[in-house]
């Protein structure tokens, strides 16, 4: 394929992110990490952890979820969006290993916990899970690439595999979905009651369903707009509504659980706190949560993006106040991001959204095939045409 390049935005915009991004791996790998982050062993856990590992692995969830709803359930109608969830998902984990290589202070040992293991150590059963769950990923990706190439043979015999591949990515991502939170359990007196539960385990899994099904129409959407690929609305619609009805399972039992441990009067009082969990719960949980329970919105496809939008950024708070926020106020630590810190978070997600549009250019990743022509098209104009 030949194709010529433009500067444009998004094109000079992840230029200068690399070329940033080159000088923050250089500081790191040859200054130590306080070269390039402001965290210190009062606040060891920063931006990193809460967005690009926390926030990487939830916004994978959909992996699992559809694949699960496919395979298992036999919900052949959700098959064409299969692809492009397990590529999101595959992508992400790359990512958030790709990210655990800048943060963890010694990298060089991460392969350490596949031979000395630690079974008491929540730590060492996250490790393991994505490490592994990563490998289910890739080996249920391959297929794009084996159809691409022409290898029937052994598309044949991946296809036949499939089944085992999805359990076994349903069984890690249970575990290590809620492991995330159960990181946080052992730290009661250094996070603040909002966000602090014994149950965190089950809330990170909960929010990470609807999360997984909103991402799918979030990344449906911005496909459309940027490549013209788009899926069937009637998907997108059932989609939504699945997605309204795990959100009122998660907001059910989060509501319940500070109600339960009588944490719920924290939210009442006007401080810092209190407006996190606001805008966590009530403008990125509620709002969407109604939105998607009615049907005009999930017609729209403008408004369910927005809805779903919302649901991904409630999700994005949530984890950003479990691992920052609530440290922060509980510990009375201060911390800001390193304006290295950003850099490297933004870039990773830059890289995954690059990788995202060779896969769609070169891959059968939608179900019309790998993209020829980029063509971006207005979906707001595009839908007021169908009109």
């Amino acid at each position: 394929m030949k194709s010529k390049f433009r500067f444009t935005f998004w094109n000079t915009f992840f230029i200068i992110m690399m070329l940033l991004f080159a000088v923050a791996l250089f500081r790191r790998y040859f200054f130590g990490l306080g070269a390039i982050s402001n965290l210190n062993d009062e606040m060891p856990w920063g931006l990193w952890i809460g967005f690009d590992l926390l926030c990487g692995v939830a916004l994978a969830a959909g992996g699992f979820t559809v694949t699960g709803v496919v395979h298992i359930f036999h919900l052949e109608e959700f098959k064409p969006i299969v692809r492009s969830t397990v590529l999101t998902a595959f992508l992400g984990y790359l990512m958030v290993i790709f990210a655990l290589l800048i943060d963890v202070g010694r990298p060089w040992n991460l392969w350490r916990p596949f031979f000395y293991w630690n079974e008491h150590s929540v730590m060492w059963e996250v490790g393991l899970c994505v490490a592994t769950y990563t490998t289910v990923l890739f080996l249920e990706f391959l297929p794009l690439v084996l159809e691409r190439l022409g290898f029937k043979k052994i598309l044949h015999f991946s296809n036949w595999l499939t089944p085992a591949f999805v359990i076994a990515g349903i069984l890690l991502s249970t575990l290590h979905q809620s492991s995330l939170g159960t990181l946080y359990i052992i730290a009661p007196e250094k996070l603040h009651p909002l966000w602090y539960s014994p149950v965190l385990p089950i809330l990170f899994f909960c929010s990470a369903i609807p999360l997984g099904l909103a991402m799918t129409n979030v990344e449906s959407f911005l496909s459309f707009r940027a490549f013209g690929k788009e899926l069937e609305n009637e998907i997108l619609q059932k989609l939504g509504k699945a997605c309204a009805v795990m959100l009122l399972l998660y907001l059910t039992v989060r509501i319940e659980d500070l109600i339960y441990t009588k944490s719920i009067k924290y939210a009442f009082q006007l401080n810092f706190a209190s407006i996190m969990f606001f805008f966590e719960v009530f403008v990125f949980g509620i709002v969407p949560l109604f939105m998607l329970f009615k049907e005009k919105v999930r017609k729209n496809p403008l408004l369910l993006f927005i809805a779903n939008f919302l649901v991904v950024l409630g999700t994005i708070l949530n984890r950003m106040n479990v691992s920052t926020t609530a440290f922060q106020i509980g510990t009375g630590v201060k911390y800001f991001p390193h304006f290295y810190e950003i850099v490297v978070s933004i870039s990773i997600v830059s890289i995954g959204f690059f990788l995202f549009y060779l896969a769609v250019r070169f891959l059968p990743v939608f179900p019309e095939g790998p993209l020829k022509e980029i063509n971006p098209r207005n979906p707001i104009e595009e839908f007021i045409l169908k009109k």
